[in-house]
């Protein structure tokens, strides 16, 4: 059975609430020839996963598309993902809902921002090779010609032309509009949307009905498609009609008149008084010049202009108050004793107000139609808010006759008004020399201009600027229309106007201000705001739409940017209908990507026509090469991303996939050489750059095209309205122009996309453009060099030799354009181009060189090869590259990783400096010059660099240059695991891989290295990963992504380094404390890191071996009842904590639970360190190791050596210990309190717990003074006692561990002797249960403080724990700190479960930071939030970073407070599970995004404040990553037990 190709997934991934990512709110996908799956994709804890579901109007097959009919889709699984089967092409918008509440009684879901994507559709064409077989036509592959069938005559006569078009390698015809033209003959200007031009018709068709008329044009086109191998686009129209469209006389309300927009009457009113002006010039009434030659005679006209037009229609009254009516109606009122609201204003405030300040009061008050123009005088005063201005103003009451003047009213309120007035004139005068200004320029440019028309004399039909209105007859058909319906505006366009915006519109003062470039000959259509204000015109323009959708593959969207989006879509809807996969093209001038998106995102327009034509020089021409059409070679984009999973189909069967992931799209472009309606290259640059030009364009990878006469050399842009005359035919058109060797490269273009040659290189050098079009996967490639001619540059110019590496070429053409005439003789009934020929050029020197770098081929240029020259050439790498690279760098053999253990991974994967170095020393990480050491030697470091480049293709970084340079950093990689072969040769079929890979690599090309390089180290670090989760427990193998990579953590702090070790003298991998600062000798292995971390890292993650090394090579230590807080390799342990001892029993018992058979290791026996567990012996010693115990032995001895009080000096006590500890810091005391059965100990010499820092600045005093001693009782050493004690006697009972009572020796305590007794275990643990609330909790309340131990004068907070109970410095007692949920976890019985929800919720709002908890309450006197370890200066408080744990943010406290938060949220609120668990997820985002982006793959040791980058930690500890995989553990758990369902 064949192997089946796997379903193609596009993976989306979107922002917190499901909103489209940052630039990304539009993505454009395939044709859906097969159908595939479009996945959107949020995180776990985001908004949108909190019961998201997706919305989108894309239908399931086989049903129909409407725009407003949304589909849902659920998000499933624990990475949330939701899959849409994409079938059909088009517009598609998709949202996301989620976070339903309850509002009102009813459910309310939270909603996203809409994004979009559009669906490419699927062309199909025969093939060029004359079989019947059809191909499908990727967008890439278009080669477009625009032709304006006025010129071509009868469809009938069309044959020469269409066998010139087919033979010239175009595949699509663009055809300007067909339709029944206006009275202008200007193919836009249309006259009947829904009848053909009859000059296409033979007259005996000419009587025929639209459809027969439709019919024949339908076979033209059939015969195009099926005999020319070309489809078929016209352009659609939608905006305007022809002037003198007849249906406008029925429906005058399809465009915008003075009946259904009257803020158009002033514009109205001045086009009027300007024709009338310049029918006055025209007819010589005044003493004017009508045949404008000078800009004198210019300025004479508008000197007497701007004297006469507008005083003559007193244009003002459309902007001011008529204040002599205002006055009028005023007094009026007053007499009629008309009522007023007397409270509306306050007279005292209104006198102190000056003149100005008083106009703007009432104004706001009262003025009316300030919205838009109206008719004269359409702003008016409302009376009665007069009244009451007024009548405060005066301090008078117009009820009372005998206490005001009425005329003293009516002037103080003509005063008032004249003032409001005065900002409506000075916009009136500003409007005013804006008219002048835009009048004057526009007759400038039609008149005197050397680029303008020149239209010579003003006349009565050429006036001397154009209407802005057409004045419809008046008829038997109009005269029943309402007054003012029979002036329309005409259509236009204004230079960066807002395309959002309705320029003729109530809102816009265009027309009036005379800023619209007008089309006189046509009327701008009005479409309102849907079908239902003007429903006959949206039914025509939907049935002119339908006509042509049935008719053409593709439309262009005339003037899309002045098209109203909702009309666009409405039409375009229904074009879709009957042809599904309908190419939409149009021109945008928005000014700006973002609004092009917006079009094309909106509409689904597949391409975006841009032209060569408008670079004004080579380099601008190289960058729209660039922008338009390239995907760099060598290029590492999101494909190198892809992943092949397994995918569940509807059916339940699972298939395979390749998920590819998406970033946003840039809108498509068809890159035309020339359009239509712009200059030529004679007109623009010179005509033989038509040649060098079209040879540009067509090495792009987009659509292209071109415009009918281009190819022939016509001089210049051609007049659409006024040319006449017919594209002349030829005999052999291949002769003509630049023909043949256009055919060539059209027809190549098109090879190459269907080829798949989607990879390009653009290099500008002076006036040369070369474009190397490459296969990725065959490396075969065509390269064109071009030689501009902007100017005259007949000779060969500048240009270096072109070097091409690991790479042949051979010519396939060189040629150059001659124009041998540059004037045509007039013929009056053909079209024709300049006379020219191509001559063929020497061929260029091609050489094979080499240099330091390799083997390259030299191309030089021959020396003739003038401005307007081409040259082509195939390139193929050299033959020692293998042909299948591609497909060999992306495949490794399981054999290569199924022996690898997690050792081998780390240094596979992993390794920083410091280890690296001291394993194998002088071989340290890679450093990249330019910019700087990796983080990892091992591939992780390699992917911390690589990501990003991907994500941004970013060719130019650094590493990509460096690894075009040479083979450095190939040769390291491998060479690199070579050298650990001999301790690990387990890794031998790594460096096997490495090494054919790397050496493979090697003989491509230099510029495809990166690319090449980045797949292999992709290949194999997604391996290993595989490889590592495969050791791993279920939980991480079933893991979403998130999980993996933390539990990719432990990998990273478990590994072999030389000089650390958890024994002596042999050599066992051991935990790292954190990266880079803890990772080698002495400094690499601490006891209370190692066993907070040891659940998460090693147990949770499945490696029990590793842990339970871990656990007997620390039993094994036990010295004074005490385990190393540094470990040393068991050489010089030093014994300074107290809390490491019960982090020790705590992971025990964690390995007990959780390891397979995991109490098995109570009995495991292994010799101690220090026989007699108190003196020190050196490890080389035979007293070392001569004692054997079993893991029982040494916890009975931990609790009954705290039982009877541990008293000791440090071994080896001094500065050569500890340099920055006092004498006294050196001694180390814990007891047992018997009356509440808490160990207490500690002094303010020493720090015994994990807030650690000891002051070293002797400038400000700290040296040898603790920041946080944290002496008495502890909170968290209490949980994990009482958690140790619970754990015992249950084993007790179960006859697993020997140990039920103490007997105690006489003891001292504070200063008092303490008789010999006997505490059973049972005994000490109800003495914590009892006392733990009562001397810790802080209530609410202090009336309840009575209850409780509490010294309420020191209370700084209250809802919380204390975080020590004893302290010789009380206040430390009551800090509020993040140390309470240990114990909140390990030992929850001791909690009263509503005052541990009242704390954690305090902690939730105080502590809790974005990664970190804040080690110390902000409204703490000594709260410094941010660590710097190299401050030196004379504050106490920050030097030499003692602030360390006094309020910077310490990640592994998060683990245990959203683990504590878990359980007493399920256990306050049994319902609550899931929400609880989303609402943990939400707050780990923060987590997942640093695991994601930070280049150490890891979570920080701290942050500083809010989440700020710590520089001075540990960018990926140990513990941090622990304590969150032990919480998703306990999720596990809950999901397993059936309670997240």
């Amino acid at each position: 059975m064949s192997k089946q190709a796997p379903i193609t997934v596009y993976r989306i991934a979107l922002d917190d609430d499901g909103s489209p990512a940052e630039h990304a709110s539009f993505y454009r996908l395939p044709p859906a020839e097969n159908p595939y799956i479009l996945r959107f994709k949020v995180i776990a804890g985001s908004l949108a996963s909190n019961q998201g579901v997706v919305w989108t109007n894309h239908p399931p097959a086989g049903k129909p598309f409407k725009r407003n009919e949304f589909y849902q889709h659920s998000f499933v699984g624990l990475e949330p993902e939701c899959d849409i089967k994409i079938t059909s092409a088009g517009a598609y918008e998709y949202y996301v809902e989620h976070s339903p509440f309850l509002q009102n009684g009813s459910v309310v879901w939270s909603r996203s921002r809409t994004g979009y994507f559009v669906v490419d559709p699927l062309l199909t064409l025969k093939n060029r090779d004359g079989s019947a077989r059809i191909s499908s036509l990727p967008l890439e592959g278009l080669v477009i010609e625009s032709v304006v069938p006025k010129w071509m005559g009868k469809m009938s006569e069309w044959t020469p032309y269409l066998e010139t078009i087919a033979k010239s390698g175009y595949n699509m015809i663009h055809f300007v509009p067909l339709q029944y033209r206006g009275i202008s003959n200007s193919p836009y200007s249309i006259y009947d949307q829904l009848k053909f031009d009859p000059q296409l018709f033979e007259e005996k068709d000419l009587e025929k009905s639209e459809e027969e008329q439709r019919a024949i044009v339908r076979d033209k086109i059939t015969e195009i498609e099926t005999e020319y191998g070309a489809l078929s686009l016209t352009d659609i129209v939608w905006n305007h009609t022809a002037c003198n469209s007849t249906w406008l006389w029925d429906h005058p309300e399809s465009g915008y008149n003075l009946h259904n927009s009257p803020h158009l009457i002033a514009a109205f009113e001045l086009d009027s008084a300007l024709l009338r002006f310049s029918a006055k010039i025209a007819s010589k009434s005044l003493p004017l010049e009508n045949d404008i030659k000078t800009e004198q005679e210019l300025k004479e006209i508008m000197t007497e202009l701007r004297r006469t037009v507008f005083s003559d229609i007193k244009l003002w009254e459309f902007y001011v108050i008529d204040t002599i009516s205002a006055v009028q109606h005023f007094k009026t009122e007053i007499n009629a004793k008309s009522s007023y609201a007397k409270d509306l204003f306050d007279h005292a405030a209104l006198k102190k107000m000056n003149l100005k300040e008083r106009a703007i009061v009432l104004r706001d008050a009262a003025l009316t139609g300030t919205d838009t123009h109206g008719d004269r005088h359409h702003k008016k005063m409302t009376p009665s808010v007069a009244l009451s201005f007024i009548s405060a103003l005066l301090g008078v009451d117009f009820d009372l006759s005998d206490t005001f003047s009425i005329e003293a009213a009516c002037k103080e309120y003509k005063t008032v008004l004249d003032e409001v007035n005065l900002e409506f004139y000075k916009a009136y005068d500003k409007d005013v020399e804006t008219i002048i200004s835009n009048i004057e320029s526009r007759c400038r440019y039609i008149r005197l201009d050397e680029h303008g028309p020149k239209l010579g004399p003003i006349t009565e039909e050429n006036p001397m600027v154009e209407t802005y209105f057409t004045r419809l007859p008046l008829n038997s058909r109009t005269e029943g229309h309402p007054s003012g319906s029979l002036a329309l505006v005409n259509n236009g366009w204004i230079w960066n106007a807002d395309p959002l915006q309705d320029f003729a519109g109530k809102d816009s003062h265009a027309y009036l201000r005379r800023e619209v470039i007008i089309w006189g000959d046509c009327v701008k259509l009005r479409y309102g705001s849907g079908p239902d204000d003007v429903p006959w015109l949206w039914e025509r323009m939907k049935q002119y739409t339908l006509h042509s959708a049935r008719l053409f593959h593709g439309f262009r969207i005339d003037n899309c940017h002045s098209t109203p989006i909702h009309l666009a879509q409405y039409l375009l809807d229904a074009a879709r209908e009957v042809r599904p996969n309908l190419y939409v093209v149009a021109e945008l001038f928005t000014g700006s990507e973002e609004m092009d998106i917006r079009f094309v995102s909106r509409l689904g327009i597949n391409s975006l026509i841009r032209e060569a034509m408008q670079a004004w020089e080579p380099r601008e021409l190289s960058r729209l090469v660039h922008r338009h059409g390239v995907k760099p070679v060598g290029g590492l984009d999101s494909s190198s991303l892809c992943e092949d999973v397994p995918w569940t189909g509807e059916d339940g069967k699972i298939v395979p996939s390749r998920v590819t992931p998406l970033s946003g799209s840039h809108p498509h472009a068809l890159f035309m050489d020339c359009t239509h309606d712009n200059e030529t290259p004679n007109q623009k640059r010179r005509a033989e750059d038509t040649l060098s030009n079209a040879g540009i364009v067509c090495m792009t990878s987009c659509a292209i095209g071109s415009v009918k006469g281009y190819d022939e050399l016509y001089p210049s842009l051609l007049n659409l309205v006024t040319e006449k005359r017919h594209y002349k035919t030829y005999k052999d058109p291949m002769d003509v122009g630049i023909c043949s060797v256009k055919a060539t490269l059209n027809k190549l273009h098109t090879d190459l996309a269907l080829q798949g040659y989607e990879e390009a290189h653009v290099h500008h050098e002076n006036e040369y453009i070369i474009v190397h079009r490459q296969q990725p996967t065959t490396l075969k490639g065509y390269i064109l060099i071009a030689h501009t001619s902007f100017y005259d540059n007949p000779k060969r110019g500048d240009i270096m030799p072109i070097k091409l590496r690991d790479t042949a070429a051979k010519v396939l053409m060189s040629v150059t354009l001659e124009v041998t005439s540059r004037t045509l003789e007039k013929n009056d009934k053909y079209l024709e181009g300049l006379l020219c020929k191509l001559v063929k050029l020497e061929d260029p020197k091609i050489t094979k060189l080499s240099d330091p770098q390799g083997a390259f081929t030299q191309i030089e240029i021959p020396e003739r090869f003038p401005g307007g020259s081409i040259m082509l050439l195939e390139t193929i790498v050299d033959s020692n590259v293998p042909s299948d690279i591609e497909e060999l760098v992306k495949t490794i053999p399981n054999t290569v990783f199924d022996s690898l253990g997690w050792v081998e991974l780390n240094i596979t994967l992993y390794r920083c400096d410091g280890e690296e170095q001291d394993l194998t020393p002088g071989n340290g990480v890679y450093n990249i010059p330019n910019y700087g050491p990796l983080i990892y030697c091992g591939l992780e470091g390699y992917i911390s660099v690589l990501k990003p480049i991907i994500e941004s293709n970013d060719l130019g970084h650094p590493f990509c240059a460096h690894l075009r340079e040479g083979h450095w950093a190939l040769d390291y990689i491998g060479d690199r695991i070579k050298r650990h072969l001999t301790l690990f040769p387990a890794l031998k079929a790594l460096h096997e891989w490495l090494s054919h890979r790397m050496g493979a690599i090697k003989t491509l090309p230099n510029y495809l290295v990166p690319r090449y390089f980045g797949l292999a180290v992709m290949t194999a670090y997604a391996a290993a990963r595989q490889r590592a989760y495969s050791l791993m427990t279920p939980l991480i193998q079933n893991g979403d992504y998130f999980t993996k990579s933390l539990s990719l953590t432990a990998l990273q702090v478990y590994s072999f380094v030389d000089s650390a070790s958890l024994h002596p003298t042999e050599k066992i991998p051991c935990l790292a404390a954190g990266l880079p600062h803890f990772t080698y000798r002495h400094m690499r292995c601490w006891g209370r890191d190692v066993f907070i971390s040891l659940r998460g890292v090693l147990l949770v993650t499945g490696q029990f071996d590793a842990a339970k090394d871990h656990i007997l090579a620390f039993a094994s230590s036990l010295k004074h009842g005490m385990i190393p807080n540094l470990l040393d390799s068991l050489r010089s342990p030093r014994y300074n904590s107290r809390d490491s001892v019960w982090w020790f029993f705590q992971s025990v018992q964690d390995y007990c639970t959780l390891a397979p058979n995991g109490e098995s290791i109570l009995q495991e026996k292994f010799a101690r360190r220090f026989p007699d567990g108190q003196a020190f012996v050196e490890h080389t010693s035979s007293e070392a190791y001569s004692t054997t115990v079993t893991l029982e032995d040494i916890l009975v001895e931990i609790l009954e050596a705290h039982a009877q009080g541990i008293h000791y000096r440090e071994w080896n006590a001094g500065s050569r210990l500890d340099e920055q500890m006092s004498e006294k810091g050196f001694q180390i005391d814990v007891d047992l309190d018997y009356t509440t059965g808490f160990v207490t100990g500690g002094s303010q010499y020493n720090c015994g717990t994990w807030m650690d820092k000891m002051g070293e600045s002797s400038k400000a005093g700290t040296k040898g003074v603790p920041a946080t001693p944290r002496d008495g009782a502890d909170v968290e050493i209490i949980g994990l006692l009482k958690s140790s004690l619970r754990w015992t006697i249950d084993l007790h009972k179960r006859n697993k561990f020997r140990l039920s009572e103490i007997a105690i020796g006489e003891t001292k305590f504070k200063g008092e002797t303490r008789p010999a007794r006997t505490l059973t275990i049972q005994a000490w643990d109800d003495l914590i249960q009892n006392n733990f609330e009562k001397y810790f909790w802080v209530p609410q309340n202090p009336a309840e403080d009575v209850e409780y131990v509490i010294h309420s004068e020191l209370v700084n907070r209250r809802g919380m724990y204390k975080d020590t109970y004893g302290s010789v410095t009380p206040f430390a007692d009551y800090q509020f700190r993040p140390n309470f949920p240990v114990a909140m976890v390990v030992a929850p019985e001791l909690f009263d479960k509503e005052h541990a929800k009242i704390a954690l919720n305090l902690a939730k709002d105080v502590l809790l930071g974005p990664l970190g908890m804040r080690t110390l309450d902000p409204n703490d006197w000594a709260y410094r939030p941010n660590y710097d370890n190299q401050n030196d200066s004379d504050d106490r408080m920050i030097a030499k970073g003692w602030n360390y744990h006094q309020g910077p943010e310490w990640l592994w406290c998060t683990g245990y407070f959203f683990r504590a938060y878990l359980h007493f949220k399920v256990l306050c609120e049994p319902d609550s599970v899931k929400e609880t668990v989303y609402e943990l997820h939400r707050l780990m985002l923060p987590h997942k995004a640093q695991v994601e982006t930070s280049p150490w793959a890891g979570l920080a040791e701290l942050t500083n404040l809010d989440g700020a980058i710590c520089v001075d930690a540990c960018q990926s500890q140990a513990w941090s990553s622990s304590t969150l995989l032990d919480l998703l553990h306990d999720i596990d758990v809950l999901r397993q037990k059936g309670r997240l369902h």
